[in-house]
């Protein structure tokens, strides 16, 4: 399902704006959204369009010639295989676990609650951030989810805002569960531990300092993005019946005709439990042994899992699967491109350059502050966080122990900017955009106002905590 932006309703005339309560805001947020619309290209196109910027970059900044920086990006194409297939079942299996029926229930019911559109806003900017919390590929997933159910209860509700503010929670998944970079170098085996060593999560994702961050950002996050809710005449509706999902009446279909033997397989919930109950064991032992250590492989594990069991049938969960991987589509076909791109940022020394460039300019007071912006800006050229920290780590490290600053903090501040500037990378955005069927210029005006918003909190956490 998709649809543009011109099939979806604009609201009435509202002859009852309040000039003093949000006027200004407003014209800056329909400001944002004229220069989105008319400018952002799509995701696909975005990427390219940074291959040819990195490439110029590469040229200016470094000594490589034209021909060398061809052979950094060609060589480094394929570089983030492994990685890629990571992130993708991060995203299908958070998304099976956010769609099986117990979730959807879970989802309609809490839908219920909102009455209005400034209350739906709000809900679904706190499901949001309590979802990618615990798992980004499922706050992603189970944050667009949410805001259609809320788009088929709540009237007059913008439907591009739902959509927006079920992605701005996206914001805290680095700092939460499934954070590439502080399960990485809590991971043994990691490429930097000879120069860093292991480094547990509670020195990171339960840290107090990045604690403080994620309990400031739940409580601004959803009063800003009440705040950004467009005037009557600017709001923009979707007809419920667009929303409707028809896998239900196809599943009760199947269900009323005779089943061969194979059929009866892929509808035994035997096979799911059982398979089920194998994976969760093993999860009981191993948290067992190692307390609650988590990394990519477990979380996918769980997710896994948990999914299978909760969609119940087989049947029913390969059709999940099915759907989740179309959303997986633009990841697929774009993470070589920035595998690319980072090629040309590592072999070339562009992204020790940029880097370098904001260690010079810190001190010990401002370092992390610093880490945090250079992680903000090498993240549009590198939208991978494990993907990142392998770029900037070697840089960050050794002047973090030269300065001897914190080297937890130090993850924790590129790990808060890659996650920052995801905000306004439309790559991140693609599976919210999938499932709601809109494009990345119908939400990004929105986005950019959060940006601004989480980047000075983040920022005054890291120059005052």
């Amino acid at each position: 399902m998709s649809f543009s932006i011109e099939e979806l309703r604009v609201e009435g005339e509202d002859s009852t704006k309040n000039l003093l309560g949000g006027l200004f805001v407003k014209g800056i947020i329909s400001f944002f959204n004229r220069i989105m619309q008319r400018y952002l290209p799509d995701p696909f196109l975005f990427v390219i369009i940074l291959t040819l910027v990195v490439f110029g970059l590469g040229l200016i900044f470094t000594d490589s010639t034209p021909t060398e920086m061809v052979q950094h990006w060609g060589g480094g194409f394929w570089a983030l295989l492994t990685f890629s297939m990571q992130m993708v079942l991060v995203l299908v299996t958070g998304y099976v676990l956010a769609s099986s029926a117990i979730f959807k229930k879970f989802l309609g019911g809490l839908a219920s609650t909102a009455k209005t559109p400034g209350s739906a806003i709000i809900i679904v900017t706190i499901v949001s951030i309590i979802a990618s919390w615990i798992n980004w590929g499922f706050g992603l997933v189970i944050g667009a989810l949410f805001a259609k159910e809320l788009a088929k209860r709540v009237q007059n509700v913008d439907y591009r805002l739902l959509i927006a503010s079920a992605y701005s929670g996206f914001i805290v998944w680095h700092g939460g569960f499934s954070g590439s970079i502080p399960l990485t170098i809590a991971t043994e085996g990691h490429f930097s531990e000879d120069l860093i060593g292991v480094i547990s999560t509670n020195q990171t994702i339960f840290a107090p300092f990045n604690l403080i961050i994620l309990a400031a950002l739940f409580v601004i996050l959803p009063l800003l993005n009440r705040l950004m809710m467009p005037a009557k005449d600017e709001t923009i509706t979707v007809d419920p019946a667009i929303l409707e999902d028809a896998s239900t009446m196809h599943a009760a279909a199947i269900e009323k005709s005779a089943m061969t033997p194979a059929e009866r397989l892929e509808n035994s919930w035997v096979l799911s439990l059982v398979v089920s109950i194998m994976g969760l064991v093993f999860l009981f032992y191993y948290f067992a042994d190692n307390g609650f250590l988590l990394n990519l492989d477990i979380v996918n594990f769980l997710f896994l899992f948990l999914g299978i069991l909760f969609h119940w049938r087989p049947k029913n969960f390969l059709e999940s699967v099915t759907n989740a991987v179309k959303g997986a589509s633009g990841i697929i076909i774009q993470f070589p491109f920035y595998a690319g791109i980072m090629g040309m940022m590592t072999l070339s020394g562009l992204a020790a350059v940029m880097s370098e460039a904001f260690v010079n300019i810190s001190n010990e007071h401002t370092f992390h502050f610093f880490a945090f912006l250079s992680a903000g800006i090498v993240n549009f050229f590198v939208p991978s966080g494990g993907g990142q920290w392998s770029v900037q780590a070697p840089v960050m490290l050794e002047a973090a122990q030269t300065m001897d600053v914190s080297i937890a903090r130090t993850a924790l501040a590129v790990s808060w900017g890659d996650a920052w500037t995801n905000l306004i990378q439309p790559f991140w955005a693609l599976p919210a955009l999938a499932i709601a069927g809109l494009k990345a210029k119908d939400i990004m005006g929105f986005c950019v106002i959060v940006l601004f918003v989480s980047g000075a909190v983040i920022s005054l956490a890291f120059l005052l905590l």
